[in-house]
C-alpha cells in the first residue's frame, strides 16, 4: 500500500467513525505559527491562561511530543445544533456546551481511531489530543487544509462553516500531506463588526483574548470588570456571537451526535430559575458537562454579574 491509498484508508475510517473532516500535514517545525503565538503572548492577549505560555517549544514542534512524527492527522467533529433556551431573556450558554463535555466524546473516537491505525498499519507510535495539551490545533487543521483561519481567528470551512471542535493524531507514520485552502473572508467584517467588547482587532485575524466573552465567563477567575458590564449580550458561559453572524455557517448542518443533545430541563431554565441557581441544581444540570468546568461558584459569578448590570428586572 502506497502513502496516498494509506492516506485515503485513514480518512474514510474518519469518516466512519462520524469526524466530519479530515486532513494530514506534514509533522514538522511550526516557523510561522511559532513567531505569532510569541508576538500574542508578549502583548499579553491570553490575560489569564498563562498555560498559553507554557511548553511553547511543544507548541511548535510535534516531534517533541511524539519522537519521530512524521505526520499530524487533523479532524473536525460537528457541534452545530438547532435547539435554543425556551427563555430568550435567560442568560445564554455557547452551544458547544449544551450537552456532553466533548473531551471526553470526541477523545473515546480518537482512542477508537488510533487503535484502528495501529491494527492496520503495524507497530505505530504516537498520541491523541482533544484540546487538552500544548497542541495549535487551529493551526494544524489549516496545515491539513480543513479550512481557512478567518478574520474571528477561528477554523472556517467553505462547506461546513466553524461549528466544530478539532481534534489530532500526530503519529510517526508517512502519508500523503493535503494543501491549505484560500482564504475565503475577503472583504466581510461581520465578526468584526458584530463583537461587543471589540476582542477581534479591526483588521482581522488576531484577537485579544483577555477581552472575549468566552474569556471573561471562562478562564477568567478574578470579577468581571465593570467596563464589560453592558457588552456580555447575557453569556453566561462562552459565547458564539462572531460565529452567528459569519456567512459560512449558512452551510452548518445539526451534528448526529446524541450526547451533545442538551437535556430539556436545561433549555426550559428561566431568567428567574437561572438567578437563583443552587449548586445541587448546577450540579444536575451539568454532570459531565463542559459548563462544570467554571464549577457553581463561577457560573454564579457570570450571572450575577449580568443580573446587576441587567436593564431589565
Amino acid at each position: 500500500m502506497n502513502i496516498s491509498q494509506r492516506s485515503v484508508l485513514i480518512k474514510d475510517k474518519a469518516t466512519a467513525l462520524g469526524f466530519d473532516l479530515c486532513g494530514i500535514s506534514k509533522a514538522e517545525f511550526m516557523t510561522e505559527e511559532a513567531k505569532n503565538l510569541e508576538n500574542w503572548l508578549n502583548q499579553n492577549h491570553h490575560g489569564e491562561m498563562s498555560y498559553m505560555a507554557n511548553h511553547f517549544d511543544k507548541r511548535v514542534d510535534p516531534t517533541l511530543l511524539v519522537p519521530g512524527a512524521k505526520s499530524v492527522i487533523s479532524l473536525a467533529y460537528n457541534y452545530y445544533s438547532t435547539d435554543e433556551q425556551e427563555d430568550s431573556d435567560a442568560p445564554k450558554i455557547s452551544m458547544y456546551a449544551y450537552g456532553t463535555d466533548y473531551h471526553k466524546v470526541v477523545k473515546k473516537k480518537l482512542l477508537q481511531f488510533f487503535d484502528w491505525i495501529k491494527e492496520t498499519f503495524g507497530d505505530i507510535d504516537g498520541r491523541v489530543f482533544v484540546d487538552s495539551a500544548p497542541v495549535l490545533e487551529r493551526d494544524w487543521a489549516k496545515r491539513s487544509g480543513l479550512g481557512w483561519v478567518g478574520k474571528n481567528t477561528l477554523l472556517i470551512n467553505p462547506k461546513k462553516g466553524s461549528y466544530f471542535f478539532l481534534a489530532e493524531i500526530i503519529l510517526d507514520l508517512d502519508m500523503h500531506y493535503d494543501e491549505p485552502l484560500t482564504d475565503f473572508c475577503g472583504t466581510c467584517t461581520r465578526c468584526i463588526d458584530a463583537c461587543p467588547t471589540e476582542a477581534i482587532s479591526p483588521s482581522g485575524y488576531f484577537m485579544d483574548g483577555s477581552k472575549c466573552i468566552s474569556y471573561l465567563t471562562i478562564e477568567l477567575k478574578d470579577a468581571i470588570p465593570s467596563s464589560f458590564s453592558d457588552k456580555m449580550e447575557n453569556y453566561m458561559f462562552g459565547c458564539d456571537i462572531c460565529q452567528q453572524v459569519c456567512p459560512w455557517n449558512r452551510f452548518s448542518t445539526p451534528h448526529q451526535e446524541d450526547a451533545f443533545i442538551p437535556k430539556p430541563e436545561l433549555l426550559a431554565m428561566s431568567k428567574h430559575e437561572w438567578h437563583e441557581l443552587l449548586s445541587p441544581v448546577f450540579d444536575i444540570l451539568f454532570e459531565g458537562s463542559a459548563v462544570k468546568r467554571t464549577k457553581y461558584q463561577g457560573l454564579k459569578r457570570n450571572i450575577d454579574f449580568l443580573k446587576i448590570n441587567s436593564t431589565t428586572p
